[in-house]
């Protein structure tokens, strides 16, 4: 089924299982196989736009659900809903396994800004529907890694409805292990950060730019967005409605179903983030990082060429006419995905990944580079500071002409862009 753009309901940038098992498939743009596309987009013949999701590496919960009806959560839906929880509730760990803010902060070389940056900066975190665990959630994670408290009465953590006031949106399982990965990824990057949290009051295109307009104009610097689906022709007026603010660096998931390119990553406003698979390593750095993929597509982050977005002047790759996903990148693979404490849509402690959590995590490198030009387009930073990133040169997210669009390799590449991050030198005008 041809999903259209117009009537959009988003899905998180996806949620597997685990890497071997597969995930849920976003909704893709023509790059993508016609197989892959048809899977992206049959959950539901009414919704027409697809969203990205973390990913739990428990086997039988995924922390959002599949595409949805324009009216809400349906009843099959619910039932689904139910089971997952259940088989959360048997199989959340009690204790954290996944990578924690002192892995994060050592792999991208942040510890030292993570301890002397990032107070008063606002990272905001837009997503759709409401968790109302989500500042106690917040808390455990803080509590557990020993860092500072964030909380609504101190005035680091702000949660707010699309308008900017408190009449919070329908109450979603699903989104609100979204919002958990979010929350938790922000504070494991720039623990001195204050949050926002901005819950639109659905998944479609105009209540999440709504959300992401009032995340601006409650002053955050830095917004971060993980979610995506098929590009249209009516990107260039999501563009203008939403995503061009200079002077705030805006990121975008790239999608976890393999190559092809989403919307809003392709949006030349914003930093489109992909994502890799990261490991301890004995080298000099510590670790080691690939792309999150394989040759055969289906999983993994999200890239290639767009079809609706003109080529930014910062980006130069020759083998795309257009704006290439994705710009940088950070560790997504749910094989080697992130701790996140999620007591509403799960039951605790578990093992997330996708490039919901890469997002995230690039955004708060942002903050903890400083607050950007008042004119500047924050997305183009790292191509005047490629030295200052650790460059991916090795995986594969898919096949594709020209190569670089779906493999890794010295320099800029689509699944990984420019590389990680080697401290925040790449993330300043």
């Amino acid at each position: 089924m041809r999903i259209h753009h117009h009537a959009a309901r988003a899905r998180r940038a996806v949620l597997a299982l685990t890497a071997a098992a597969g995930l849920a498939v976003a909704g893709l743009g023509a790059a993508v196989p016609a197989h892959a596309a048809s899977t992206a987009r049959t959950h539901h013949q009414h919704v027409s736009w697809a969203r990205s999701c973390a990913v739990p590496k428990k086997r039988g919960y995924m922390a959002c659900n599949a595409l949805r009806v324009t009216g809400g959560t349906t009843a099959t839906s619910k039932a689904a809903n139910r089971a997952s929880r259940l088989s959360a509730n048997a199989t959340a760990a009690a204790t954290p396994s996944g990578y924690g803010p002192t892995d994060i902060q050592s792999a991208y070389n942040l510890a030292s800004a993570a301890a002397s940056s990032g107070s008063g900066q606002t990272v905001a975190i837009v997503d759709a529907m409401d968790d109302p665990n989500a500042e106690s959630d917040l808390a455990a994670y803080r509590s557990q890694y020993g860092l500072p408290a964030c909380t609504s009465a101190s005035g680091c953590f702000t949660k707010v409805d699309q308008s900017g006031g408190t009449s919070y949106p329908t109450a979603d399982s699903g989104w609100a292990g979204e919002i958990s990965l979010d929350l938790d990824m922000v504070s494991a990057t720039c623990p001195n950060c204050n949050i926002t949290l901005v819950e639109a009051n659905s998944a479609s295109m105009d209540d999440l730019g709504t959300a992401v307009n009032e995340a601006v104009s409650l002053g955050a610097s830095f917004v971060s967005n993980s979610y995506g689906g098929s590009e249209s022709s009516s990107d260039a007026t999501y563009d203008n409605s939403y995503f061009n603010h200079p002077g705030v660096a805006i990121t975008a998931s790239a999608g976890d179903a393999g190559y092809g390119v989403e919307y809003p990553a392709a949006s030349p406003y914003v930093t489109a983030v992909g994502g890799t698979s990261l490991s301890a390593d004995s080298s000099s750095r510590g670790w080691t990082e690939s792309v999150w993929g394989t040759s055969a597509g289906g999983n993994g982050t999200g890239s290639g060429c767009s079809q609706y977005s003109a080529k930014p002047s910062w980006q130069t790759d020759t083998g795309c006419s257009g704006r290439t996903v994705a710009d940088v990148s950070a560790v997504a693979d749910p094989a080697t995905g992130v701790a996140v404490y999620d007591t509403y849509g799960a039951s605790g402690w578990n093992v997330y990944g996708g490039t919901s959590a890469s997002s995230p995590i690039i955004a708060s490198v942002y903050a903890l580079a400083g607050t950007p030009g008042s004119s500047t387009t924050p997305a183009s930073d790292a191509y005047a500071n490629t030295s200052s990133l650790y460059d991916v040169t090795s995986g594969a997210n898919g096949t594709c002409s020209p190569s670089y669009l779906c493999n890794a390799g010295a320099g800029y590449d689509g699944p990984t862009g420019l590389g990680t991050p080697d401290g925040t030198a790449a993330f300043t005008g």
